[in-house]
Formats: structure tokens, C-alpha cells, sequence
């Protein structure tokens, strides 16, 4: 089950694609991560998903990640008494906190936090931008607001202040249950929503303690502003484009994603980018070319993941759109100029002595015509430096830990395995011809260039390259 591409794809479990069955036809097909949404389905569902994803893992011969994304605090609209209302541009709406259904003329929004960020001239958005509302008066009790743009409000539709940081904790109470559920079932990932201050990340890494990789979810123009204070309490950062894409004007959001790939990409830090890549996969066999070119792009600007949402999980052609990423990936990955701008997105490495042998093991693998690489990895640190270099040779990352297998199937490059800790040079260097050998990696007599920390088994940078030959007998 080696995969012909160095982007990895991220597939949202869903009612479409959670049984057994499914999921071990998307990891044969493609799948590298299984991305478990908790703001839909319950605890049993999500916890069904992961032993469907840990059975197909024992199929296919190789590690897979279960990514758990956390919902966040989503504001909305409270509820209507006749479900939906029609308005238009002109049309004044109060927005208060009384929990009674709503009407033409007011409509409850239970968020307070909400109100302590609005001022007169305050632009809120409604269900993705739909509609958009523009403060006129703010008092105690509320506030009076009217409609710019729009044609139609309905309940519980998410609401969106551009620009604001809002005064409100990243995790919920609900999110609190959901991250301890999915800590105990074992997940390898933890996704936060809506993050806009280093400090929430500081408190999920807090939460965590180690038991799963942490991702920042960047779907709020806040973020962006503390962009490189978050990255740093990051293990991984997910490009949220739906969300993001709500509060910045639409020709705002290229520029985005590429200034965060790169910060990310600077750092080492995995990037996902995410929303809307095949949307019209959910019913259709095929996408359209615009989004054939989105995916693409995202392959030649370096992401290390591409993600599917209810192109998987909700979809009807959840197999049919993980092997068109696939394939769209595969492609970009055969062009030509593709290699050179793998070079041209890489970033200057930190100065220190790992960062300096893993700048030299790429040098070497390029001029000692070298066949593929094996990175020796405790905590996965090493093979993930080794995929910020964006070496254009397979990559083999072995670790006698699960876990950390599990972690970097989300990294760019990378095929990682699990074997036992190596009791010398020669057993080192007999692991890693004989695992390029079986798979399918370097043929007899080709070269294997190999990274790797002595003494072994000891948490720590690697300190040692060295190239050796497949056997041929």
C-alpha cells in the first residue's frame, strides 16, 4: 500500500461512509486520514467510525490517522416561529436576547459575548453571508439592525462579525465532552474551531497532555493577525476555507491560504487545506474544472493534506471523489515543474545540527542518485524536519511507536511504518534496506540514504547519516 503521491487526503466519516465497508475501500483507494466531525453525529457513531478505521488499518498494511475535529463555539440565530422569514434590502430587524421564537421584526441571537463586540456601523453576517445585516443602534437590551443584502432568514443559521475578536472561550462545554470522548477512544488528531488567540491553543495543548497531535482550525480573520504566536503552540493547522472565507471578502482568501502554507511550511508544521475542494462530487461522479484547479493549486503551492467534507461524509460518491483527489494530486506530481516549485516554496532551516543534517541528507539523496530515504524517528520530529526539506525521494518514516506512525500519516511525503528500535549500526542499516526492499521502494544494489539518533531508542535529534546499498542476494 504504497501511495504514488506525496499529498496526503483527508476524508470526513459521515452517514454516506462510516460503515466498515467504506472505509476500507477509501483507505485502499486513497485515504491517509479519517477525519471524525463532531459537530454532527454522536459519541456512539464517531466511536463506530474509529474501530471501522483501526480494522482497516490491519487491512491495508499501514498506519492510518483519525483526526477529531472539535465544533467550536458556532454563533446562530435563535429560532422562528414560522421557521423562515422573508426580508429584504431596507428591512429593519431587532436582535435581542429573549428566547421567544421570532418574528419579522426581531429574532433572538443567545450569544451575549456577541453583543459586547457589535457598535453602530458593525456588519453581521447570516448563514454563510446570505444575508447581511448592518447595526444601526446598539442599547442594553439589544440591537437594531438592517438588511443590506439578502432575501431570507430561517433558525439556528451561524452568524459571523468580520473583524472582531470575540469575547468568548475557544472550547465549549459541549467540545469539552467531545475532546475527553475522543481522548478515550483513542484519536491520533485533535482539530480546534474557530480559534483567534494563541491562548486557545495554549489551553486545548493544556487539555490534551500529549495523547493526540493539536491542530488550529484558521477560520477567523483573528487568527491570521497572530498567525506565527499560534503556529507555535501548534502541531498541525488546518486551512478552514468555508468559514474563513465567510468574514474576508472572497478575493481575500487566495492570499490567505498561501501566507499561511508558507508561515506553516517555515515551521515544519503540517498544513490541511480544507473546504469545498469537490463540492459538487456530493452529487456528481465528476467536479467541475474549477475545482479539478483547486486542488491542484493547493498540490503546487506544497500543502501536505487535502481535505474532503461531505464530499465524503454526506455525499453520493464518496469512493469517486477520494480517487479523483487522488488522481488530480498524481498528476500535478508528474508535471515537469512541479519539483522546481517544491524548491522554490522552501524556506531557509533553523540553525541548528538537525536542521543541518537533514538539509545535507536531501543534498546527498539529489547527487548520490539515491533510491529513497528511512528517517529513524522516536517522536516523529525527524521525518517531519525531513518533510519541511520536501525531499522528491520516497521517504520512509520508522518508528517503533504506533502512535507517532498514526500522527505523520498527515505529513507530507512521509510512509510511515512501525519496527523495533535498531540494537546497532548494522542492524540499523540491515532495517532500513530490507523495509525500501519489500516496499517496493529501492531494488537490489540501489542506494538507501538513512537518518537516524544514536543511542538508540533515546528521545532526540538525529546525529547520523549514512548511506548504504540493497543487498542483492
Amino acid at each position: 500500500m504504497i501511495r504514488k503521491r506525496r499529498a496526503r487526503i483527508v476524508a470526513t466519516l459521515g452517514p454516506a461512509s462510516r460503515d466498515p465497508a467504506t472505509v476500507e475501500a477509501l483507505a485502499r483507494s486513497s485515504v491517509d486520514v479519517f477525519r471524525l466531525n463532531f459537530s454532527h453525529g454522536t459519541h456512539e457513531d464517531h466511536a463506530e467510525a474509529l474501530a471501522a478505521v483501526r480494522a482497516a488499518e490491519k487491512a491495508v498494511g499501514r498506519p492510518l490517522a483519525a483526526l477529531a475535529d472539535l465544533q467550536g463555539p458556532k454563533l446562530r440565530l435563535g429560532k422562528f416561529a414560522d421557521v423562515r422569514i422573508k426580508v429584504a434590502p431596507g428591512h429593519r430587524i431587532r436582535l435581542d436576547q429573549n428566547a421567544a421564537p421570532g418574528d419579522a421584526t426581531r429574532v433572538c441571537v443567545p450569544h451575549p459575548e456577541l453583543f459586547a463586540a457589535m457598535t453602530p456601523g458593525s456588519i453581521l453576517l447570516v448563514d454563510d453571508g446570505k444575508v447581511r445585516l448592518k447595526v444601526e443602534a446598539v442599547d442594553a437590551d439589544g440591537v437594531d439592525a438592517v438588511v443590506v443584502q439578502g432575501a431570507e432568514l430561517s433558525d439556528r443559521k451561524g452568524v459571523a462579525l468580520p473583524g472582531a475578536v470575540i469575547p468568548m472561550a475557544a472550547m465549549t462545554a459541549k467540545d469539552r465532552q467531545d475532546l475527553a470522548f475522543a481522548l478515550r477512544i483513542g484519536v491520533d488528531w485533535v482539530a480546534l474551531s474557530f480559534v483567534q488567540r494563541p491562548a486557545d491553543m495554549a489551553e486545548l495543548r493544556q487539555l490534551v497532555q500529549g495523547r493526540a497531535a493539536v491542530m488550529a482550525k484558521i477560520e477567523k480573520p483573528a487568527a491570521l493577525e497572530r498567525l506565527d504566536e499560534i503556529l507555535d503552540l501548534c502541531d498541525g493547522v488546518m486551512i478552514a476555507r468555508g468559514d474563513l472565507g465567510v468574514e474576508l471578502d472572497p478575493e481575500e482568501v487566495p492570499p490567505a491560504q498561501k501566507t499561511i502554507l508558507r508561515a506553516a511550511r517555515r515551521r515544519g508544521v503540517p498544513v490541511i487545506v480544507a473546504t469545498q475542494m469537490l463540492e459538487s462530487m456530493t452529487g456528481s461522479a465528476t467536479p467541475t474544472r474549477a475545482e479539478a484547479s483547486d486542488v491542484a493549486n493547493a498540490v503546487y503551492e506544497g500543502a501536505d493534506a487535502l481535505m474532503l467534507s461531505a464530499e465524503t461524509a454526506s455525499g453520493d460518491y464518496p469512493l469517486e471523489a477520494a480517487g479523483m483527489m487522488s488522481r488530480i494530486i498524481e498528476r500535478v506530481e508528474k508535471d515537469p515543474r512541479w519539483p522546481e516549485l517544491m524548491g522554490a516554496e522552501q524556506d531557509r532551516m533553523d540553525d541548528e545540527d538537525v536542521d543541518a543534517l537533514v538539509a545535507a541528507a536531501r543534498a546527498a539523496a539529489d547527487r548520490a542518485s539515491v533510491a529513497c530515504l528511512v528517517a529513524f524517528t522516536t517522536t516523529g520530529g525527524t521525518a517531519r524536519r525531513l518533510a519541511r526539506e520536501r525531499a522528491l525521494q520516497p521517504v520512509i518514516a520508522l518508528t517503533p511507536h504506533h502512535q507517532v506512525a498514526r500522527r505523520l500519516c498527515l505529513v507530507w511525503g512521509l510512509e510511515p511504518r512501525v519496527g523495533a528500535d535498531p540494537a546497532s549500526l548494522e542492524d540499523m542499516t540491515d532495517e532500513a534496506t530490507d523495509l525500501a526492499l519489500k516496499l517496493g521502494l529501492a531494488n537490489p544494489g540501489e542506494r538507501v540514504l538513512i537518518l537516524a539518533g544514536t543511542p538508540f531508542g533515546a528521545p532526540g535529534a538525529a546525529n547520523l547519516l549514512r548511506l548504504a546499498h540493497v543487498r542483492t542476494s
